[in-house]
């Protein structure tokens, strides 16, 4: 892939795409504190679950650099408080804390002063993303088995090389059948209100060569009743033992849609994604934006102003409307172990 959402930056920042740009303009920001990280992902400049989680890893990295002539236990306490503001970023995406825990737990295992454990540090958060460029991989050879030559995809919100630290999740199949020369064909869904469908999906997709056309969230529905829908590929943020999962709002309405005309429906995820300590779906916090986001539109209002919006960044499927779950273990189905 041409596209690397994120990187160190020469001087030891985390380098990001700035999400919030494109498709207008592609712009990096370097970003060397904590705070600067935390806001980076509660605005969405960067955003998919697998990214977030490899951003704050290399976040507390970042923050902690200056803190290595400190005392061992003033270092560690740094190191907790961090993950824990870290952490409070956004809610549902279970991968952020997963990658802060492992931090955590590698800074408390490792013996030395606070150099030791700061090059320790930064080994783990390297090794985080790049164990995440390796579960890509292994996500999209996986979910090839879903996809016929000559299939056509719909996909929901942006589950790509800006989502992840590889090749993305329920896109990684598509750009693998791609590779070998498989004729696929992605239906985009817009994915309002931010529109990560028309102005990531469709950006990376176009960026790599794949036939794609954008279609707006309402049109799903008559896609899949035209029989023009062979198979739905969406990523998650969080799944719980029992199969039920979050994912971008829309997503459940989806899957509602593909069961009932009979168009396998598969979530595609690395298995950090699990969430083994939720029972089911009803318990996942799910983050409620902005009424902004829905009223305002490019700047400009199209609501009536001071008009109320409802906006959960986030829905929950059921597993029962699920065909499988694409994992870098394979396709799996739930119930799911720690």
């Amino acid at each position: 892939m041409p596209i690397q959402a994120i990187s160190w930056s020469p001087s030891g920042a985390v380098r990001i795409i700035d999400q919030r740009a494109l498709p207008e303009a592609e712009i990096t920001r370097d970003l060397e504190t904590a705070d600067s990280v935390a806001e980076a992902i509660r605005t969405l400049q960067v955003r998919g679950a697998p990214l977030i989680g490899i951003a704050a890893a290399m976040g507390v990295v970042a923050a902690t650099r200056d803190q290595r002539a400190a005392p061992r236990a003033e270092f560690l306490q740094t190191v907790q408080q961090l993950a824990g503001l870290l952490g409070n970023a956004r809610p549902t995406a279970v991968n952020l804390r997963w990658a802060l825990d492992r931090m955590v737990r590698v800074a408390e295992a490792t013996a030395g002063d606070s150099e030791a454990l700061w090059e320790r540090l930064r080994a783990e958060a390297t090794a985080i993303w790049d164990e995440d460029r390796d579960m890509c991989r292994r996500i999209g050879e996986h979910g090839l088995r879903v996809l016929e030559d000559g299939a056509n995809v719909l996909t929901h919100c942006n589950t790509g090389a800006l989502a992840t630290g590889g090749i993305g999740t329920a896109l990684a199949p598509i750009y693998l059948a791609h590779e070998q020369g498989r004729q696929v064909h992605v239906y985009v869904d817009e994915t309002r209100p931010l529109l990560q469908g028309s102005r990531l999906t469709a950006w990376e997709l176009m960026q790599a060569g794949v036939s794609c056309t954008l279609i707006t969230d309402a049109t799903a529905a008559t896609l899949m009743h035209q029989e023009k829908v062979d198979v739905v590929l969406v990523g998650a943020d969080r799944i719980c033992a029992n199969g039920d999962f979050a994912n971008k709002i829309g997503t459940y309405g989806l899957a509602v849609l593909a069961q009932h005309h009979g168009v396998p429906f598969y979530c595609a995820a690395p298995w950090s994604t699990v969430d083994a300590t939720l029972a089911r779906g009803q318990m996942i916090p799910i983050e409620q934006r902005a009424a902004t986001e829905v009223t305002v539109f490019a700047g400009r209002p199209i609501a009536p102003d001071g008009m109320a919006a409802l906006n959960p960044a986030f829905d929950v499927t059921p597993a029962q409307l699920v065909r499988g779950f694409i994992t870098d273990r394979g396709i799996v189905q739930p119930p799911f172990g720690a």
